[in-house]
């Protein structure tokens, strides 16, 4: 019986052998694709120039917007109603239009307000004297659109919490009031006795 199993060891042997060669030629051409791909990503980004340092492409990006927004204008007072192609009609006599941003909130409802995006810069000023004029019923308020900083929040002051740590600085401290009547004791007023006609 030992022999028995010596031989079909040795079978199974011999027949793994050429799996064990097929999964090699596969895996090494697996690596052999993997290198090329690497190479092909690395010579996309040498081209494209996004092989940069991250606050390089930082300083990029919010000149970008900086320029983006110097194209851009505020359109406060909008319907809720109002959709973009609305707008664009609205605003389609000061220049050609990019874009049309009508913001929504977390439920899809449009919060009243909205960007118009120019190709040209120029066109901005021309779309400042449509400041005031109505659209559906409603006076537009056209402003330029500013840019945001990051990492400089508007400052909202917001109502101390009682139930959370210290008290605001200069806020009194309640003075500490003791009942007159000691601890516990309740004082109970009673209510006058109504007469009744008919007892």
């Amino acid at each position: 019986m030992d022999g028995d199993d010596v031989d079909m060891a040795a079978a199974e042997t011999n027949e793994s052998v050429p799996e064990l060669d097929d999964m090699k030629k596969r895996l090494k051409e697996m690596e052999d694709e993997a290198a090329a791909l690497l190479e092909m990503q690395a010579k996309v980004e040498k081209e494209m120039g996004s092989v940069q340092d991250p606050s390089a492409s930082a300083a990029a990006s919010q000149a970008n917007r900086e320029e983006v927004d110097s194209r851009s204008v505020f359109v406060g007072n909008v319907d809720y109603s109002c959709t973009p192609e609305e707008v664009q009609q609205h605003f389609q006599a000061c220049g050609t239009i990019n874009r049309i941003t009508i913001r929504s909130d977390k439920y899809g409802q449009p919060k009243g307000y909205a960007y118009v995006e120019f190709l040209e810069p120029e066109t901005v000023q021309e779309a400042l004297l449509l400041n005031e004029s109505e659209l559906h019923g409603r006076q537009l308020k056209v402003t330029v659109k500013r840019t945001n900083l990051p990492g400089m929040k508007q400052f909202r002051a917001r109502r101390p919490n009682p139930y959370m740590g210290f008290p605001p600085r200069g806020a009194p401290m309640p003075p500490y009031l003791f009942s007159p009547y000691g601890y516990g004791k309740v004082l109970r007023y009673r209510m006058p006795m109504r007469y009744s006609p008919y007892g």
